[in-house]
């Protein structure tokens, strides 16, 4: 008798562990961001024009890119600090020049029909991109390029594409005090931390006044967690989210936004639900 109980015990908490799975999303969450990351990057070269050109034909609402300078100091786009991945080249975006940069092709290690894609300047991107679609800008690898915050701050404002009526860009980082400089230079701008480990309450409450979201890998997130966010009026992404069973199970979770390689995924599960 007692062996049954157990067994029923087990199969009901399976039972109800699983119910998130199948009922109705747009009962959680009528609208979640669709976040190209690192443009439609499961379709074409990261952080390249025809990864970003993709994510626009996709009609996703932000592009996810990364910034970092070159060694005479101009803003690009590429992840790595190291340009060997995705280029044919070699050595340190901060120690090689804007000229040299753009000589590298960043789009046949892709795919041959992706030859001679140019690694994109971040003044291009406001330019191409800046009145089409939320651009969610990374600062990367920001202590090896001082000043780099400002020099955001200042191409953004160059383009006067952000106002408190129109905030379509936000700007996110591993660095707190990355975050808090840039926002000295544009305060009405939304940042957003991102974390790669779990996080508790008493550790939100110490970085929310400094941020407007968190974006945290996948496998960190927690009901738990959405709620304390939310609680603090901090949104909350996750990233990279390319599955349809996991984005299902973070949108019953309460998530804001998923940051994705293939954003059909998002559109897929709205005609599902």
């Amino acid at each position: 008798m007692r062996e049954q109980v157990l067994y029923l015990s087990i199969l009901m908490l399976f039972i109800f562990s699983t119910i998130p799975f199948y009922v109705n999303v747009k009962e959680v969450n009528s609208k979640i961001l669709s976040i190209a990351h690192r443009g439609a990057s499961g379709y074409a070269p990261e952080n390249t024009f025809a990864a970003f050109d993709k994510a626009i034909e996709m009609d996703v609402d932000y592009l996810e890119l990364d910034v970092q300078m070159t060694k005479d100091n101009h803003l690009v786009i590429i992840h790595d600090p190291k340009v060997n991945r995705t280029t044919n080249g070699k050595g340190f975006v901060k120690d090689l020049t804007l000229s040299q940069i753009k000589s590298l092709d960043a789009g046949s290690w892709f795919g041959e029909e992706f030859r001679g894609e140019r690694i994109p300047t971040f003044k291009e991107i406001l330019n191409v991109y800046g009145d089409k679609v939320g651009l969610l800008v990374e600062l990367k690898n920001p202590s090896l390029y001082p000043g780099i915050e400002k020099k955001v701050s200042d191409a953004i404002n160059n383009y006067s594409l952000f106002s408190e009526q129109n905030p379509s860009i936000k700007v996110q980082s591993f660095d707190l005090s990355s975050l808090r400089s840039l926002k000295k230079h544009l305060p009405l701008i939304d940042v957003g931390l991102l974390i790669n480990r779990m996080i508790n309450y008493r550790k939100l409450l110490k970085v929310e006044k400094d941020i407007d979201f968190i974006n945290m890998q996948k496998r960190y997130i927690t009901r738990h967690i959405v709620l304390q966010a939310h609680q603090l009026n901090l949104k909350i992404y996750a990233w990279t989210v390319n599955e349809l069973r996991d984005l299902t199970y973070l949108l019953h979770l309460g998530i804001d936004g998923a940051i994705v390689d293939y954003p059909e995924i998002i559109f897929k599960l709205q005609k599902i639900y």
